[in-house]
């Protein structure tokens, strides 16, 4: 299964929740799991962060690596600036993943922010650690209105140096869809040049891990391993 580098068009739209889903799929599979989460902001050192979600939500039977986490909530490179801590680069986060990789079936790289997000102060992103790897990236994106703006610059970045893009995956489906998010399920592949790969229903961070598998297999794709139906999904939400 090897390397996914799991990124998104912003922040906030469900990154860790879909690697999560991502995890918790491996898991039922009996595959061996690695999440890798760079680098965190934002939080005070202890404190739970991502990786703590991605345990609660599984039920913990994987392994777990951070490079580092700096208390601003800023930009990996600036809040490692304002901590007066040595920021991290993409060949430390490659190496950690090709480490984790010879013992795992599928290690799950989650990014900090979006696919350009500054890790360091020499222009270091998730996206050369995507090149260095050769791994392919899953586009966590949302549905609501400016999306297709912020996931073609992102595909279209990808497209350009040459990483591939395994899908895209919705990260928040809304309960009660507008106009907009209807529409862009149609359009967001259609502007990526990607497929739709999963659609998480919104509010799942709340469910235990039993309930949350359950979730996953009829949201992820069977290229991602459950058992979601893109054409029959468009079909009923679609316009």
């Amino acid at each position: 299964m090897g390397i996914l580098v799991v990124t998104g068009t912003g922040t906030e739209i469900g990154k860790t929740v879909v690697t999560a889903a991502l995890a918790a799929l491996a898991l039922q599979a009996k595959k061996s799991v690695a999440v890798l989460k760079p680098v965190q902001t934002g939080l005070a050192a202890g404190a739970p962060g991502d990786l703590a979600e991605v345990a609660r939500l599984t039920g913990e039977d994987l392994t777990l690596a951070e490079i580092a986490r700096y208390p601003a909530p800023l930009a990996p490179n600036a809040a490692a600036r304002q901590a007066g801590q040595p920021p991290i680069h993409p060949k430390q986060v490659a190496e950690a993943a090709q480490e984790l990789d010879a013992t795992h079936d599928l290690v799950l790289v989650e990014s900090a922010g979006g696919l350009l997000v500054r890790l360091d102060d020499d222009g270091g992103t998730v996206l050369d650690v995507a090149q260095q790897l050769s791994a392919p990236v899953l586009l966590v994106t949302t549905a609501l209105l400016g999306t297709l703006n912020y996931t073609e610059l992102t595909t279209r970045e990808l497209g350009r140096a040459g990483v591939e893009c395994q899908g895209l995956v919705v990260g928040s489906w809304p309960r009660n869809p507008g106009l907009a998010a209807k529409a862009n399920l149609v359009d967001l592949p259609l502007v990526a040049g990607a497929p739709l790969l999963g659609v998480i229903p919104e509010g799942v961070a709340k469910l235990d891990a039993a309930v949350f598998a359950l979730v996953a297999q009829r949201s992820l794709s069977p290229e991602l391993g459950g058992r979601f139906d893109v054409a029959q999904f468009t079909e009923a939400n679609g316009t």
